[in-house]
């Protein structure tokens, strides 16, 4: 039975390919921010199938490396990780946020967190492979600025996440040469535009589309056949699409990789 770890799985995108996933025999590890709701998820899963929860705010990279190795030490064979948990635009004006270690809320959320936790569990998923790690991303990407990493300058919530999101997409294709030859695939995707969320709601945008849409290009990529014959790409919902220029860029990976190491090192 194929195990899954799936990261903000108490509602929206996450939640609806928990169940998806758990209905077609997998099992489920559901990770949530709150205890209460990650506990109340599970036992909703475990009328469908196996599922287990792990408990862990992202926006602190201690409990991001505990949460993999708690995941490490339970299940010792994991064959899919979903970094799906992120932070939307914030409401409209609102200023800047900073995670529990002091980086730039978005950025910690939506990037430093999901390769923190990439990073802790890659010994697992290599000795699993053929393994996946299937990264939620975004179209909306703008270039990053390494001199002002954490925006500090001019913050804008909009901004934040799209930088976010394209550090993000840098990192899938750079760790995709790093894995080359391992069985460990990873890829990157955009879902589906302006999901039905409370994400979404929250930033005051009317949704366009359903969470079943955005599950169904994460369910592809994380259990059917367009993952098991893909890495380092991305992906607009199931079809191949191009990131922004300077997620491609390699001097740009370098770089990012430098910064992201000084960050998680912080």
């Amino acid at each position: 039975m194929p195990t899954v770890l799936i990261t903000g799985a108490t509602s929206g995108l996450g939640r609806y390919v928990a169940f998806e996933l758990v209905r077609s025999g997998h099992t489920v590890l559901a990770h949530g921010r709150d205890p209460d709701r990650t506990e109340r998820l599970v036992e909703e899963l475990r009328a469908e199938g196996e599922a287990y929860g792990f408990v862990a705010d992202l926006a602190s990279l201690a409990q991001v490396r505990d949460l993999g190795a708690q995941v490490a030490d339970a299940h010792p064979h994991l064959d899919v990780l979903i970094n799906n948990a992120g932070v939307g635009f914030g409401e409209p004006g609102g200023g800047r946020e900073e995670s529990t270690d002091g980086h730039e809320l978005r950025l910690a959320v939506n990037y430093l967190a999901p390769v923190a936790l990439t990073r802790t569990l890659l010994p697992v998923l290599r000795a699993s492979a053929p393994a996946r790690i299937v990264n939620v991303g975004s179209a909306g990407q703008q270039p990053l600025d390494f001199d002002d990493i954490e925006q500090t300058r001019d913050y804008d919530g909009v901004t934040a996440y799209r930088r976010s999101k394209l550090a993000l997409a840098a990192h899938t294709f750079a760790l995709a040469e790093e894995l080359a030859g391992t069985g460990v695939a990873v890829n990157v995707l955009h879902p589906a535009t302006y999901m039905d969320t409370a994400m979404v709601r929250g930033g005051g945008i009317e949704p366009w589309s359903t969470v079943a849409d955005g599950a169904a290009a994460v369910l592809a990529l994380a259990t059917g056949e367009l993952g098991q014959d893909s890495t380092g790409r991305y992906f607009d919902g199931t079809r191949p699409a191009r990131a922004h220029t300077q997620a491609y860029d390699r001097d740009v990976w370098k770089r990012l990789g430098a910064v992201t190491d000084r960050l998680l090192a912080k």
